[in-house]
Order: C-alpha cells, then sequence, then structure tokens
C-alpha cells in the first residue's frame, strides 16, 4: 500500500541504551526483559499518549502523571508531518486521526513550516482532539536566513498562552539539520537551546535539535549542543551515506554505525529516531554520496529499520 505523502517518514522511538535484531526478513519472538517489565509497571496507569488514553473533557490543572514515561516507549510510534501545505484545522484534524486510529501512531513530528499567524494553535487542537503527542520544531530551511527568529518567537508564545499546548507538546526541536547545514555555529546553537529551556522550563517543555550522527561529527564545538539539548532527535538517512549500495535493504550496518555512535556519545539521553527512510525520487540539489544508491520506489518499500526493543 503506498503510504499518504505525510506518513512515508516514519517516527520510532528508542531508549539510550538498546538492543535489535540483525536484519532479516525472519520473524522473532519478543521476550520482554525483567527491567522493561518492571519500568512498564512503574509507568502511570492512564498516561498520554498511550494507546487506549482517554483525553479528559477540561484541561487538567496539573502535568503529574500526566506524560507516560519515555522508558516506557520504543519502536514504532508515529510520524512525521509536513506542514509546508499550511493545512487547515479540519485537515490536521483528519490526518492526526488517522495516524491515531488506522496506524496507531502516538506522535507526530513536525516537517517543514507554516508560517501563518497561529498555525500551531490549530496543530495543538487537533493533536488534543486525536490524542497524539507533538514533536514541534523551529525551522530554520536551507538559505541561511533569519525568518526562524520569528517562528521561535511566535511558537513560545502560543506554547505560553494556549492551554492545551503543553499537555501535547512533548518536545521542542531545532531543525532541520542545523549542524549540518551550519546555520548557527554550535556555541550559537547550543546557546539557543539552553534559552529556549529556560523559556520553556514552566511548562516542562524539553528541547533538542533533528539531527544526523554526521552533523555533530562534522562540528568541532558540537559538544556543547549534545550537553545542551534534553534528549536526542536522530536522524537515520542511509542513502546519504558513502557506504550506501544498491540493494536499500543492506542498510542496517549503516543505520546501526550511526545509531551506536549516539549511544556513545549521548550521555544517556533518550534516543528519537525522527526522520528515516529511503527516498523514492531525489532532485538536482539532492544527490546519494555514493554512486550506488538509487532512488526509486522499490528501494524506499525495502528498506526496513529492524525492530528494536528497549533494553533498560
Amino acid at each position: 500500500m503506498l503510504l499518504p505523502s505525510f506518513l512515508r517518514l516514519s517516527l520510532i522511538l528508542l531508549s539510550s541504551r538498546v538492543w535489535a535484531y540483525p536484519a532479516g526478513n525472519e520473524e522473532r519472538d519478543l521476550v520482554p526483559t525483567r527491567t522493561t517489565e518492571a519500568v512498564a509497571r512503574a509507568a502511570p496507569p492512564n498516561c498520554f499518549p498511550a494507546l487506549g488514553f482517554t483525553m479528559p473533557s477540561s484541561v487538567p490543572s496539573s502535568l503529574t502523571n500526566w506524560w507516560c514515561d519515555r522508558a516506557t516507549e520504543y519502536a514504532f510510534v508515529g510520524f512525521s508531518y509536513e506542514v509546508t501545505d499550511c493545512q487547515s484545522l479540519s485537515q490536521l484534524r483528519t490526518d492526526f486521526k488517522n495516524i491515531r486510529n488506522t496506524f496507531k501512531g502516538r506522535y507526530i513530528r513536525m516537517y517543514g513550516f507554516c508560517d501563518n499567524d497561529g498555525f500551531y494553535n490549530n496543530v495543538v487542537q487537533a493533536a488534543w482532539e486525536a490524542g497524539i503527542g507533538v514533536h514541534a520544531l523551529i525551522w530554520f530551511g536551507f538559505d541561511g536566513t533569519d525568518e526562524w527568529i520569528g517562528r521561535r518567537d511566535a511558537l513560545f508564545g502560543i506554547l505560553h498562552s494556549n492551554p492545551k499546548a503543553k499537555f501535547v507538546t512533548r518536545v521542542l526541536q531545532f531543525g532541520s539539520e542545523p549542524l549540518y547545514d551550519n546555520v548557527l555555529s554550535a556555541s550559537s546553537l547550543a546557546a539557543q537551546v539552553t534559552a529556549a529551556k529556560a523559556n520553556l522550563s514552566s511548562l516542562q517543555i524539553p528541547v533538542t535539535i533533528s539531527e544526523m550522527a554526521y552533523g555533530y561529527q562534522e562540528r568541532s564545538s558540537s559538544q556543547k549542543v549534545m550537553d545542551a539539548i534534553d534528549l536526542i532527535d536522530a536522524h537515520m538517512l542511509p542513502f546519504f551515506s558513502t557506504e550506501a549500495s544498491t540493494v536499500a535493504n543492506n542498510s542496517w550496518p549503516i543505520v546501526l554505525t550511526d545509531l551506536d555512535w549516539f549511544v556513545d556519545n549521548g550521555e544517556g539521553k533518550k534516543i528519537y529516531l525522527s526522520e528515516n527512510g529511503w527516498p523514492s525520487v531525489t532532485s538536482s540539489g539532492v544527490q546519494p554520496n555514493s554512486p550506488s544508491a538509487v532512488a526509486n520506489v522499490q528501494n524506499e518499500h525495502v528498506v526496513l529499520i529492524p525492530t528494536v526493543v528497549n533494553a533498560l
């Protein structure tokens, strides 16, 4: 089945320490470890956005026991959702409920931008009605312009003024791939993360950046960013690796290399794989770094991120 365009980038949540099955088509039984069973028992029994959670009829007075413990969330939980079309509230409602009810998603991760006044209010309302959480995004773009400053300030304003916003906004991201695109120096980006954390501390909304392992690796001061972020939103895009092969389902070693880097350098922080997959088409400005990497529907279809479970 061909998925709607907004569903083509999957969002997968992992713990900061994981184990995974090797690539392959064979099915395996998943046996919870004692520690994962203990964590699951410790989670609030009726937490957002767990499957089966019933949204309250009114906004709660407190975030206490509202969010599910991140340690209990792993494997597939939702989709990246591009907002460049500035979807109407009606369309957001339809799409978010489809993600929740048809695909059993718990989150959407925003991608792109919509500069319409108050757009994030509609995202919040649609997410509240659908019962899904949001990975919000301050979009830098690719041109080195400063529109992101206005987007940041507008989003901060809505997060503080909309009473439902802190109950559906799981994390705020700076992105996409600001280190790789060098939109700010690593020191300046870390300062923005720190300032955002202070701004949103009363709302208990964590802050991160949305980035590839390579983005961290190529910037000499990126450790400042890693130190500043609350959790890791990692991009896994094996198509762009110099090691990519013609057969896309041979990509697991590339994914594992980047995942291992985040585990080794992520300071024990929760890891979210927030942008994944293999393209079916590309453009003159977006080309692979390996002559063997081929963008087509077949390769898009066969790229499988093996099942990853929480081993904590």
